[in-house]
């Protein structure tokens, strides 16, 4: 009966995801067609933060309470994810345009910061509080810089649809973002009991389950925003994602509680980089995702998982 419930959990949880980031989508363009601003840095901004929501609930609780194995590997797991699995789902079923300004300013910069992430897990093996307020300043100054450059760049039009007035677009927003978390916590909670009753190991639930139940928020989105022509939300949400993730609630997390790395994690941190990498090397060229690209980088994290579950 417990598992039946569960399973019934985990179809609601994806229902209000789906339905969620479809309402969020919606609003978020509205949002940007309001105000002028370029798409992208909608999906830099409020989707990015919107959908990283379950992560940051997951890791800085684990943070705040001392549980740094799922505080560290639920970011590195969902930054795995985010570019290999949402990135690549949505180019496998709607190619899109890669924004040349995501490519030259927000890549790059994700990159930089991995990079940094990388090199305080081997520093010591622990991230500091004074290491997490660095990162939590960064944060700051480059939300700073979107906003400033977008003030810079106001657009006259998104396209010819006519947006929803400023109360409905932040209603579908808030809204939308509700139905994320909600679904997020569902997906995540019902998963790893279903997990627990086939065997899994804790450790390994949080490398896979949770993992991926708190990315599944950018893959819905990202999904809707590629099939409603929105590729410059699609992308700026798995980027900024991955540095939101990073900066902000990794910055967040051991600003309260020094983060212990497990030399896992720094596995992990390492084949993060790699795999960005090659998501960044992927999208260079012809500044597009195709289907055969989105094909690879699923399989890429079908042959990571195989290695968790080996390792």
């Amino acid at each position: 009966m417990n598992l039946f419930i569960n399973i019934l959990l985990l179809i609601i949880g994806f229902f209000l995801l789906v339905k969620g980031s479809d309402v969020f989508v919606d609003g978020s363009v509205s949002i940007a067609k309001l105000m002028r601003v370029p798409a992208v840095i909608i999906g830099l901004t409020i989707v990015s933060v919107g959908t990283s929501a379950p992560e940051a609930a997951v890791s800085i609780t684990a943070g705040i309470k001392g549980s740094n194995e799922i505080a560290i590997s639920n970011l590195v797991g969902s930054n795995i994810f985010n570019i290999l699995c949402v990135a690549g789902v949505s180019a496998l079923i709607t190619p899109f345009m890669v924004d040349k300004e995501v490519l030259k300013r927000d890549f790059p910069v994700s990159l930089a910061i991995m990079v940094l992430v990388t090199v305080m897990c081997f520093t010591g093996r622990v991230i500091s509080q004074l290491e997490g307020v660095v990162l939590f300043v960064i944060f700051i100054l480059y939300i700073a810089y979107l906003i400033r450059n977008a003030i810079k760049n106001r657009v006259e039009s998104i396209n010819n649809e006519k947006p929803m007035s400023a109360l409905k677009s932040i209603l579908f927003i808030l809204i939308g973002i509700a139905a994320i978390i909600g679904g997020g916590q569902l997906v995540v909670s019902s998963a790893k009991v279903i997990a627990k009753v086939f065997g899994m190991t804790e450790t390994l639930i949080g490398l896979t389950i949770v993992a991926i139940g708190t990315s599944l928020p950018e893959l819905v989105t990202s999904i809707v925003a590629a099939r409603k022509g929105q590729s410059d939300i699609a992308i700026g949400n798995v980027v900024g994602s991955n540095i939101f993730n990073l900066v902000f609630v990794l910055g967040l997390s051991s600003s309260f509680n020094a983060i212990t790395v497990v030399p896992e994690a720094m596995i992990d941190a390492i084949i993060m980089l790699a795999v960005n990498v090659i998501g960044f090397i992927l999208c260079l060229t012809a500044r597009k995702l195709n289907r055969a690209e989105g094909a690879f980088m699923i399989l890429t994290y079908v042959a990571y998982t195989g290695y968790l579950l080996v390792r």
